[in-house]
């Protein structure tokens, strides 16, 4: 009777979603293709750096997040899509794949890295979802940095609004089609 040999550890994969809205090669340049290729490939690469010293999944999620929370070619965090209102309601949610812990949050515009207050939602562990003032009441309890609502904002973002109003406003007088707006947030799973 042979050993079978132990099982391999299997190498950590990690993906990310940009959500930079609807791209056509057709409508930007070379060069912004670049720009967002490089950073995704950024971005992969300092959440990949963080778990080869040793940083759990769940720090890795997060610190991918955070950094597209931060670019603003993304539609998360600084660049978020804006409401029909012309305001910013940011959604994140993360999970632990080892324990089934999950914490999220919906509808804030005052914490500057929403996936860290759907994590600090995930350690307190009292819920699993807090949204609006509750949820940024307790992200300004658990000290992490709020910023003016402003700080979402970007020009591209907001000429998209604009120009998404007026294809509405045409498809409503023109009755020959209708118009979609919407946003999404990302969703950091570690499984």
């Amino acid at each position: 009777m042979s050993a079978v040999p132990p099982p391999s550890p299997v190498p950590p994969v990690i993906a990310i979603h940009g959500g930079a809205g609807t791209l056509s090669r057709a409508t930007i340049s070379p060069g912004q293709v670049e720009a967002y290729q490089q950073a995704l490939r950024d971005i992969l690469k300092a959440a990949s750096d963080l778990l080869g010293q040793g940083g759990s999944a769940v720090d890795a999620v997060c610190l991918a997040v955070r950094l597209l929370e931060d670019c603003p070619l993304f539609n998360a965090g600084h660049g978020a899509v804006f409401t029909a209102d012309e305001t910013h309601e940011l959604d994140a949610a993360v999970m632990d794949g080892a324990n089934l812990a999950a914490g999220a949050v919906a509808g804030i515009s005052r914490v500057r890295h929403p996936i860290d207050a759907a994590r600090a939602v995930m350690r307190h562990g009292q819920h699993v979802l807090m949204a609006g003032a509750g949820a940024e009441a307790m992200a300004r309890e658990a000290g992490l940095p709020m910023v003016e609502p402003g700080y979402f904002s970007t020009d591209a973002r907001r000429q998209q609004l604009h120009a998404a109003r007026a294809r509405q406003a045409g498809a409503v007088l023109d009755h020959d089609g209708a118009a979609a707006m919407g946003a999404m947030a990302p969703l950091a799973e570690n499984t």
